[in-house]
């Protein structure tokens, strides 16, 4: 049957437009570059602080934290198109100094880069 239509072929109307809490925002990368951060204002009357760009990252190895240069962005399971324009997203595997590492935080969202170390192969 077609979509948005009842068995009888009449049209489903809607209750009510969207309010502006629920429409989507304009979507965020981040890109690997030169440090660039925002501060937004979000619900509530509060304020957050948003990557744009980010050429840093807080490694976490063997329990201790350590800050290093992002070289580029090796592979991204979520989507292949991704790495080859160096966006930093959850799950992308980045070259590091420290080496290979996982971000485990969304950039996106926080002001900055949070990472796992895979292998800990310097270079």
């Amino acid at each position: 049957m077609n979509k948005g239509r009842k068995i009888t072929g009449g049209k489903y109307k809607k209750a009510r437009k969207k309010k502006l809490y629920e429409l989507p925002g304009m979507p965020r990368v981040v890109k690997l570059s030169g440090k660039k951060t925002k501060l937004i204002k979000i619900q509530g009357g509060r304020k957050k602080l948003v990557s744009l760009q980010q050429n840093e990252a807080n490694i976490i190895d063997n329990g201790k934290s350590k800050k290093a240069k992002i070289k580029t962005v090796l592979e991204t399971p979520a989507n292949r198109f991704l790495a080859r324009q160096n966006i930093l997203i959850k799950g992308a595997v980045i070259e590091t100094e420290l080496g290979k590492a996982r971000i485990t935080n969304r950039p996106s969202q926080e002001g900055i880069v949070q990472g796992e170390l895979l292998a800990n192969t310097n270079s």
